[in-house]
């Protein structure tokens, strides 16, 4: 698993910056209804996505993360409006929020019960009409048929906390029904082999410790692909929308 506190530090930078920003936030807001005036962005993470969302007329946004260096960052995008704490336990009142949003949230979080306990407190603050909006199957969303995922497919694999269909039975299960989806690209994300190579040996495939021999298995197995530094597609990311009855 990835530190992000020390991951903030090149974020941004790391995952397509302001063009795949632009491209979740969008994508977002179109989820959110018209009416929306509070919007609850947990896991804002730098706020490069958090600040695009507060740019819509007249909804207020309020960001959390748990990473103290996120939480920095975003508060210089966004100051007096990001909050510390925990997705599982969040500091707010029931029913506060208009909308409740959790983009690359959940594909990190287990156990199960983890991934639970956060819809479950995403749902617990959204008042009744409001709309629960989140990222789901975000590894699959990589899979984009090239030669760099060709070597990875093999590699050991856990079940995917954030599969579309165990988010909508958790939301289910708060109430929540589903309500719309969305899909957008993450511009400028698309792999080239040396990159594969380099989050490899950071920690980005939690199955593959850095500097286990499997893992060197695999680098080396990218390093024998051609055109190292060409990036691959971008990956599609897909959101999913879940409303709280006006009568729950």
């Amino acid at each position: 698993m990835l530190d992000y506190d020390e991951e903030a530090e090149r974020y941004d930078a790391s995952r397509g910056g302001e063009p795949r920003a632009a491209a979740a936030a969008e994508a977002v807001l179109g989820l959110v209804p018209p009416r929306a005036r509070s919007l609850l962005d947990i896991a804002c993470g730098t706020g490069i996505v958090t600040r695009r969302l507060a740019d819509r007329d007249g909804l207020r946004v309020t960001g959390v993360d748990l990473a103290q260096t996120m939480v920095r960052h975003a508060a210089a995008r966004l100051p007096g409006a990001v909050v510390r704490a925990d997705s599982r336990r969040l500091p707010f009142r029931d029913g506060e929020f208009d909308a409740v949003t959790s983009v690359w949230l959940l594909h990190l979080v287990a156990p199960a019960e983890d991934v639970r306990r956060v819809v479950a407190e995403c749902a617990r603050v959204l008042r009744p009409g409001g709309v629960y909006i989140t990222t789901v199957d975000k590894g699959a969303s990589h899979n984009v048929g090239s030669d760099i995922d060709a070597v990875l497919a093999s590699r050991p694999r856990r079940p995917a906390s954030d599969a579309s269909e165990l988010v909508e039975s958790y939301a289910l299960d708060c109430g929540l029904v589903p309500s719309g989806q969305a899909r957008f690209r993450g511009r400028g994300q698309g792999r080239s082999p040396r990159r594969a190579v380099a989050d490899l040996r950071r920690g980005w495939f939690v199955t593959l410790p850095p500097g286990e021999p499997l893992a060197e298995e695999y680098a080396a197995r990218l390093q024998a692909l051609p055109e190292q530094d060409r990036p691959r597609p971008d990956p599609e990311f897909t959101l999913r929308a879940f409303r709280r009855p006006p009568d729950a």
